[in-house]
């Protein structure tokens, strides 16, 4: 408690120290008051009289005392918001009473520290997060996009993924949000490969070819993730659109399969054959072979491609694809055998790339499940087991440099 004759003392006080702590109890009085209208009135028109002090310590101390207040009132926290930098960010980044409206306003009249003080308010709406955006300043972008409580519509998204090809920690942010449109997640998946690939520690510890094969193959895995999981949620239309840009290939469908997405390899069967996406998912799952064999067809391949097709699908049905590394293994092997053995090794030219992916894949899939098979093994010996091979006496294991 202060007495009046004090308060007044302190208020026409030259020491700006002590008119500082005069606007500090005015504002604090003025937030707890319940008292008498005309009392109510004299501390609002001394709040509003330590606005016009011309030291910015007596104008931040009125600020700190409203700062975080419901009851502040709107005039006075507007025109702090136009106040010093220093005053006008902590404004604007914790007063509940200002409205998007009032912060996009004032984004005009600061500099890039201000956004981002407006970017870490606790509640920021669309009309603000638009405002910020529009400033083209990658810190602010990235602090915008960073908040998971701001929905950001499709094209807002398409178009900030289309921002960050250059710019890797945009990038992580916007694959972290769980509204990023497929288009713009593949769209992001292509700019991380593209990165990648030109990144020097990377390429110069893998070989070309097989860094693009290895690039391919992630982009395709990432495609068919992305497409399941859009589908899962029963939204088509990020399959609809890879169907109508032509980018299904037999490779990416083989490629479905074998990661056990079955859903987006049903989706896509569905839209190539042109039927409803229920009954392409009962073929898949139940059909015979002459179902099947009809679902493909209407989906544009030919005979060979058809019959690979089935035994991959037949294949698929008993095995978790999708979890099981083992499972996929032995699918591949098995299926290349079957077309060895069926063609005599002659594979039609037809198929050929879609046998050649199927090397690939048992390659990569041998790889995968070889390591850390010699450990485990050698791990259960106690000495007692020898690997049967003999080394003459004198003889190196290396050849002479």
């Amino acid at each position: 408690m202060i007495a009046y004759a004090e308060f007044l003392r302190l208020s026409q006080s030259s020491d700006s120290a002590e008119r500082g702590r005069a606007a500090h109890f005015a504002a604090s009085a003025y937030l707890s008051h319940d008292g008498a209208a005309d009392e109510q009135a004299a501390l609002y028109a001394a709040v509003m009289g330590f606005l016009d002090d011309p030291s910015v310590k007596v104008r931040a101390a009125l600020a700190y005392g409203l700062l975080r207040s419901e009851r502040a009132p709107r005039p006075i926290m507007i025109a702090l918001l136009q106040d010093a930098g220093i005053i006008a960010r902590a404004v604007a980044q914790y007063s509940p009473v200002l409205l998007d409206a009032d912060l996009v306003a004032a984004l005009a009249a600061h500099d890039s520290q201000f956004a981002l003080a407006v970017c870490a308010r606790v509640r920021l709406g669309l009309y603000a997060a638009r405002a910020l955006l529009s400033l083209a300043e990658p810190a602010v972008r990235l602090a915008v996009v960073a908040r998971h409580d701001v929905h950001l519509d499709r094209p807002t998204l398409f178009r900030l993924a289309g921002l960050a090809e250059n710019d890797a920690a945009l990038r992580g942010e916007l694959l972290a949000r769980p509204d990023l449109p497929a288009d713009a997640r593949l769209l992001l998946v292509d700019q991380v490969r593209a990165a990648l690939a030109g990144t020097r520690i990377v390429a110069g510890a893998i070989a070309p070819k097989r860094l693009e094969r290895l690039l391919r193959d992630a982009r395709d895995t990432a495609l068919v993730s992305i497409g399941e999981s859009e589908v899962t949620a029963g939204d088509e239309r990020f399959v609809g659109s890879l169907v109508a840009e032509d980018k299904v290939s037999t490779r990416l469908l083989l490629h479905a399969l074998m990661c056990g997405h079955v859903e987006f390899f049903s989706a896509c069967a569905a839209q190539l054959a042109d039927m409803p996406s229920g009954k392409a998912f009962a073929i898949l799952e139940r059909g015979g072979r002459p179902a099947l064999d009809a679902l493909i067809s209407r989906c544009g391949m030919g005979a060979a491609l058809r019959d690979l097709m089935v035994r991959l699908i037949m294949h698929a049905r008993s095995a978790n694809l999708a979890d099981d590394l083992s499972a996929r293994y032995f699918v591949v092997s098995s299926l290349i055998e079957e077309l060895i053995i069926e063609y005599g090794g002659d594979i039609p030219e037809i198929i050929a790339d879609a046998f050649s992916y199927l090397n690939e894949q048992n390659v990569v899939l041998a790889r995968k499940a070889a390591r850390g098979v010699m450990r485990s093994f050698a791990a259960t010996d106690r000495g007692e087991k020898l690997l049967p091979v003999q080394i003459p006496e004198g003889t190196s294991l290396l050849p002479a440099a």
